[in-house]
């Protein structure tokens, strides 16, 4: 059986300013790539009831990834992000709100269906409204395996809470931006990323955690090992999402029983496609990468 993961968070649609649309949010982002590599993927959100909200449920019905803990709102609209590119191919985004995903409801079906996943992911995003950020609690309590993939985006993040979250987790992943954040909020300096993250690690108790680092390439932390792994060389045509694919491309392999550095590498493979294309989610099959 394919080992089932569990994607908690935003739903929604990234603007570019070129106009073109692409369906986005991380948790759904990264519930298509684990889809794409192998896993019985599922998402816990919610989308409002107008055309945005119908398209992103066609898409997840082509991508074959369930709706039946898709929620729908006839009071929000369906989540909005409009992209902006700077410098270094970094993107910018402007997340509007209020929007369905801010008003996810607990829903006994989820807590069955996380209790027996390999993974339950989610984003720090949305803790930035108290509908969802109650129902994440509850189902943190019953998730085995937690991994919180950080999206600090101003004004959207509460330091206090993204440190609760960090006592809570298994698996942490996190940009150098993202990291660097999280220390100044606590007085703390680093040298390296690695150096980081085990004060990360110390401090909150976080077994695992991954730092990626844009075209630097990313590290793996621990408790025993420390790996680091070069970004592939590829031209760049935007990031988005690749820090979620990076972490979809990590977790379908741990969760087949591949050791550490091979879910990096694989990891590293399927963002850097990733980057070659436009928006978070494009087409492939698993077998591009072997999987």
């Amino acid at each position: 059986m394919k080992p089932v993961t569990v994607c908690f968070g935003e739903i929604l649609w990234d603007v570019f300013p070129n106009g073109v649309r692409k369906p986005g949010g991380a948790p759904f982002n990264v519930a298509y790539h684990l889809s794409r590599l192998g896993m019985d993927s599922h998402i816990i959100s919610r989308t409002g009831a107008d055309e945005a909200g119908e398209e992103l449920r066609k898409i997840l019905r082509q991508w074959q990834v369930p709706e039946t803990l898709l929620q729908l709102d006839t009071q929000q609209p369906t989540g909005t992000v409009l992209a902006t590119q700077g410098a270094n191919h970094e993107m910018h985004y402007d997340i509007l709100k209020p929007v369905a995903w801010d008003f996810i409801a607990w829903q006994p079906e989820q807590e069955a269906l996380v209790r027996r996943s390999g993974a339950f992911v989610f984003g720090s995003l949305a803790i930035r409204s108290e509908v969802s950020r109650n129902t994440l609690w509850k189902l943190l309590d019953a998730a085995p395996y937690k991994v919180l993939d950080i999206n600090i985006r101003p004004p959207h993040s509460d330091m206090n809470t993204i440190r609760e979250l960090l006592r809570r987790v298994n698996l942490v992943k996190m940009n150098e931006e993202e990291l660097q954040l999280v220390l100044h909020a606590t007085g703390d300096t680093f040298d390296t990323p690695a150096d980081g993250a085990r004060i990360v690690m110390q401090r909150y108790g976080v077994p695992q955690l991954i730092i990626t680092r844009g075209s630097k390439g990313a590290v793996y932390v621990d408790e025993h090992e420390q790996y680091e792994r070069p970004a592939k060389q590829v031209t760049v045509k935007d990031t988005v999402g690749s820090g979620d694919s990076f972490l979809a491309g990590f977790l379908s392999q741990i969760l087949k029983g591949r050791t550490v550095p091979a879910a990096l590498d694989l990891a590293v493979e399927v963002s850097g496609f990733v980057t070659t294309c436009e928006g978070a989610n494009p087409e492939y099959e698993g077998s591009r990468f072997d999987v």
